[in-house]
């Protein structure tokens, strides 16, 4: 007889990777709610609403795993071994990030982790802050009249110096879509530099949403050439999307979210 049993159960447990969608609580999905409802473990991404999880239960272990650029974050590789570890000892474990687990969330990163290490993982897709954050500006990443298609881009290369994880700007800037850059605030004078001397015309409309999709949300429009000045300004920082197409000339400057609007189409 095991004078010491197991704390926990130990039928297998399961992963799920949910988007929490990009800031706004009452954008998260139907069955985003339900799952955090079975969930025993929430690991949870310091960009996530406090708000979604009141959806929770009362007996769900919180564990908070921030990882914010320029900030102290939690190591993936922890987060990984958290994950499996929690669903060895049959848990239900609910690994809670902003917008789509899929898009520039690492989501891919833990479900090949979890792949391979023989643990039940499932994806709750959230709403993308690439599409969702321009949108609240009144601002359509695809218009047809405007842009081909939209290109999502992280301008935030990776620290462990891989040779092709770096955008490609000066393709980029030749790629006729409307390009949505996440992770971009620090480098931004350095993107906007490298459009135009791939030839980005410099009078393409741009514009940064910090917070987007929530109560503080705030934003600078103006031109590629001035966008990086207006941001500045404007003392605009990280989490933010940077929009950069002739679809930014559809913003509603009217949109009562303390738009900075800046008519710079102003000369440099």
């Amino acid at each position: 007889m095991n004078k010491h049993p197991d704390i926990f159960p130990r039928a297998a447990g399961k992963i799920y990777l949910i988007g929490a969608g990009p800031g706004d609580p009452e954008l998260l999905t139907l069955k985003a709610v339900r799952v955090l409802g079975l969930c025993d473990v929430l690991l949870v991404d310091d960009l996530v609403d406090r708000a979604v999880l009141a959806h929770a239960r009362p007996v769900a272990r919180i564990v908070r795993v921030g990882k914010r650029g320029g900030c102290r974050s939690t190591p993936q590789a922890f987060i990984e071994r958290l994950m499996r570890r929690c669903a060895r000892a049959g848990l239900t474990v609910g690994r809670v990030k902003g917008g789509d687990p899929f898009v520039f969330g690492r989501g891919g990163e833990e479900m090949q982790a979890m792949a391979r290490a023989g643990v039940s993982c499932e994806v709750v897709n959230g709403l993308s802050a690439g599409i969702a954050v321009p949108a609240s500006l009144g601002v359509p990443v695809t218009h047809r009249d405007l842009a081909c298609g939209v290109t999502f881009v992280t301008g935030h290369a990776r620290a462990d110096g891989q040779p092709g994880r770096e955008a490609d700007w000066p393709a980029l800037a030749r790629c006729g879509t409307t390009l949505v850059i996440y992770m971009g605030m620090r480098t931004l004078d350095v993107i906007t530099r490298a459009l135009i001397d791939g030839g980005l015309p410099a009078d393409t409309p741009a514009c940064a949403i910090q917070n987007g999709t929530r109560g503080n949300q705030r934003s600078v429009v103006a031109t590629l050439s001035t966008l990086a000045t207006a941001v500045s300004a404007a003392g605009l920082g990280s989490p933010a999307i940077v929009v950069i197409g002739e679809v930014v000339s559809l913003a509603d400057a009217a949109s009562g979210l303390d738009l900075l609007h800046e008519s710079a189409r102003m000369s440099g």
